[in-house]
């Protein structure tokens, strides 16, 4: 299949101002980086234009953690004023999070689309169904673990984060909170875990994706040049306001939004695997 051309660029470029909005503002108020919005809106849009199945999805991750390298500074730094990250669990964190960045990345840069919708659209309903219906306790208190604990679900969180193209939030939420974090502690130190997940992830997208065909215009590999100028400017600025409302509703509330949102995505994201299946 031939790459797009700038007329079938343009609806992809109209959902990624819906995209950004609502992708800065969950950011914010779920510490998930927007991916969770932008990864299946620009699925939606290539899909729609007639881009090759077998690459839709990778410009779709790679172009979600290149927008939120920026959307997590934005986000996180709302959060660190609300003295809302754990700076401590970050350092602990970090560097086990970017081995799993960049193992997630090479291997989304490399498989079938196919197996990164399925990967994504099950993490997503495992981690909805766990954020709508367990319970919490009213005053968490964190749970300790040896380093090589952290460093095992940091390599995990990392990688399905890459190959998904999230911020870790999507994961990293619900595990601090079980682990017995804060819901907003949580929310706030998984924003900014984005930037650990969203710049190497998005060099190895684009580096993978050299030289593939059927690309849209302006691409960099498979990162989207165009998408992610008009996503990052509104992610980053409507972040805000999710800090905000993040910092100003109940934690029940907040733990149940953030799960009838990932059910809804995973739902859709099982459908299209559904159709391809049954198309092919």
């Amino acid at each position: 299949m031939n790459a797009l051309d700038f007329s079938q660029l343009l609806p992809l470029l109209a959902i990624a101002v819906s995209a950004g909005v609502f992708g800065g503002i969950l950011a914010g108020l779920l510490g998930v980086g927007g991916g969770i919005v932008i990864v299946p809106a620009l699925y939606l849009a290539l899909s729609t234009a007639g881009m090759d199945p077998a690459i839709t999805m990778q410009v779709a991750v790679g172009t979600s953690l290149a927008t939120i390298v920026f959307t997590s500074l934005s986000s996180g730094y709302g959060h660190f004023k609300r003295g809302a990250i754990d700076m401590d669990l970050l350092k602990l964190w970090a560097p086990s999070l970017l081995v799993g960045v960049v193992i997630g990345a090479l291997l989304g840069g490399y498989v079938s689309g196919l197996i990164l919708v399925g990967v994504f659209a099950t993490v997503a309903a495992i981690v909805a169904l766990d954020m709508i219906f367990r319970k919490t306790k009213d005053d968490p208190t964190p749970r300790g673990f040896a380093k090589p604990i952290w460093a095992v679900l940091g390599v995990v969180t990392g990688g399905l984060s890459a190959m998904m193209g999230i911020g870790g939030g999507t994961i990293g939420v619900p595990l601090l909170n079980f682990l017995g974090y804060d819901i907003r502690r949580a929310v706030g130190t998984s924003a900014a875990i984005g930037f650990i997940i969203g710049l190497p992830g998005a060099v190895v997208y684009a580096l993978t994706g050299l030289g593939a065909e059927g690309l849209p215009p302006f691409s960099l590999g498979y990162v989207n040049l165009a998408a992610a100028a008009i996503i990052i400017p509104l992610t980053s600025s409507f972040a805000h306001v999710g800090v905000k409302l993040a910092h100003s509703i109940p934690r029940r509330a907040l733990r149940f939004a953030f799960g009838i949102f990932l059910m809804v995505t995973s739902l859709r994201m099982f459908i299209d695997l559904f159709e391809a299946f049954s198309i092919s």
